[in-house]
C-alpha cells in the first residue's frame, strides 16, 4: 500500500513540475492588451508603456502567437540612434519603427541571443526617428506584405494612459 501511495505521489509531483515549467516560457503578461488591424488581419499586442515593459519585452518566451506582437510606446519621438536587443530573447522577431501617424518607417529584422552577457548580443538601431515600435514573429511583416511606407492605425494607443 505504501509503494502504491508514493508513486502516485510522485506521478502528482511530477505533473505539478511539468506544468510548472510548461508556463515559463508563456510569461504571464500584465501589460495593457489592444488590437491592431494589419494587412485586413487582426494582431494582438501587448502594449509596453513604461521604462522597465519596454526593457523587459518579449524576454525569455519560448513562443508568440502567429497573430500576436508587442508595441513599445514611447511618450515622445525617439532619435534613429535607438535600438533595441534581443538579449535573453529566445524566438526570432521582427520589428517595424513606427512615426507618430502609424507610418511605417523602417523595419529589421532580429535573431534571437542567449548569450550569458548582454553585451554579447547586437543591438538593432531604427535608424530612423520613432515614436512606436512593433515586434512581431521573423516573417509576419514580408507574409503580410508590410513594408515602410505603410501605415498602421496607432494613433489611439500613442496617448498616456
Amino acid at each position: 500500500m505504501k509503494r502504491t501511495l508514493y508513486v502516485s505521489g510522485m506521478m502528482a509531483l511530477a505533473m505539478l513540475v511539468l506544468t510548472l515549467a510548461s508556463t515559463l516560457g508563456e510569461a504571464r503578461s500584465t501589460l495593457e492588451r489592444a488590437t491592431l488591424k494589419v494587412a485586413g488581419e487582426t494582431l494582438s499586442v501587448e502594449v509596453a508603456r513604461q521604462a522597465d515593459e519596454r526593457a523587459t519585452g518579449l524576454m525569455n518566451r519560448d513562443t508568440l502567437a502567429p497573430d500576436a506582437g508587442m508595441l513599445f510606446v514611447y511618450p515622445r519621438q525617439q532619435p534613429p540612434e535607438a535600438s533595441f536587443w534581443m538579449y535573453r530573447t529566445r524566438i526570432p522577431l521582427d520589428i517595424a519603427f513606427l512615426g507618430a501617424d502609424g507610418e511605417v518607417r523602417a523595419i529589421r529584422h532580429m535573431r534571437p541571443c542567449q548569450a550569458e552577457s548582454s553585451a554579447e548580443c547586437p543591438s538593432y538601431a531604427a535608424e530612423v526617428p520613432f515614436r512606436a515600435a512593433l515586434e512581431v514573429n521573423a516573417g509576419y511583416f514580408r507574409r503580410h506584405g508590410i513594408e515602410a511606407g505603410d501605415h498602421l492605425s496607432i494613433a489611439p494607443l500613442l496617448s498616456p494612459r
